[in-house]
């Protein structure tokens, strides 16, 4: 690419205009490549940092649930000593009583205490068996918590060492199309964007190849062609809305009389 690109450059050409066209589709490509070495790997340490966070919130979570029920644990032995005090107090009680109307009474009580001892007991063994799976659920996801640590570095590690290989060559990259971009027309510059958007493969600009479209490689007419290859107006498939330019679109033609 011979071409010096500027901002401000006035009365440019159509030819010029699909020349900087083809040269930034050229450049971008480039850095799409570099982004395709990457792969998918910044959305999997996005994903390892969510399901980290994630794991540490439930672990918190699981944390204040077991201490929760140890606390009720701990309260229903304390209400079953009482009942079983109130129990022995009734129980003496019994033998000091008058009539059978107090014996009966206090037996009712004794009773309800008894109940009330059967329930806590119940319930501790309840509560017991929750917080037990509760500790083992613990075990597990501090084991996952671990183990996706570990991924996260190494997937980091991964990321910035590619990342620092293709630093420099990225920015220049970057550098060269934002030169080129400066001296396209804002209303090209967006078509362009947006074609390149919808692309699956992220070409905006395509050449002929075997009298087919270079994108979606459908046939394009003859007359069709020679009208590209004048390079007198911007010519798009009529299937796949790319911007079509002829082979030689960056043969100058100083080069070309050689």
């Amino acid at each position: 690419m011979n071409k010096t690109y500027s901002k401000g450059n006035a009365d440019v050409s159509i030819e010029e205009k699909l020349r900087a066209l083809h040269d930034l589709q050229s450049v971008v490509s480039e850095v799409d490549k570099i982004k395709t070495l990457r792969g998918e790997l910044p959305l999997e340490v996005q994903d390892l940092e969510d399901d980290i966070t994630g794991l540490r919130t439930r672990l918190t979570n699981l944390d204040v649930e077991i201490k929760n029920l140890d606390t009720i644990i701990s309260n229903k032995k304390i209400a079953i000593k009482d009942s079983q005090a109130l129990i022995a107090k009734y129980t003496e009680q019994q033998n000091n009583v008058r009539n059978n109307r107090e014996f009966d009474s206090l037996s009712k009580e004794i009773e309800f205490q008894n109940l009330e001892i059967e329930l806590s007991d119940k319930r501790i063994k309840e509560f017991t068996i929750e917080m037990k799976e509760k500790k083992e659920t613990v075990s597990t996801s501090k084991v996952s918590l671990k183990e996706r640590e570990e991924d996260l570095v190494r997937k980091k590690n991964e990321l910035k060492e590619i990342t620092e290989e293709t630093k420099i060559e990225e920015g220049k990259l970057k550098s060269k199309s934002e030169k080129i971009e400066s001296f396209i027309e804002p209303r090209l510059l967006t078509a362009f964007k947006r074609i390149r958007k919808n692309a699956r493969n992220g070409l905006a600009v395509v050449t002929i190849q075997r009298n087919a479209c270079g994108g979606c490689f459908n046939k394009i007419p003859p007359q069709r062609q020679m009208d590209i290859a004048n390079r007198k107006k911007i010519i798009v498939c009529e299937y796949c809305g790319r911007i079509l330019v002829d082979p030689k679109i960056n043969v100058l033609e100083e080069d070309a009389a050689k």
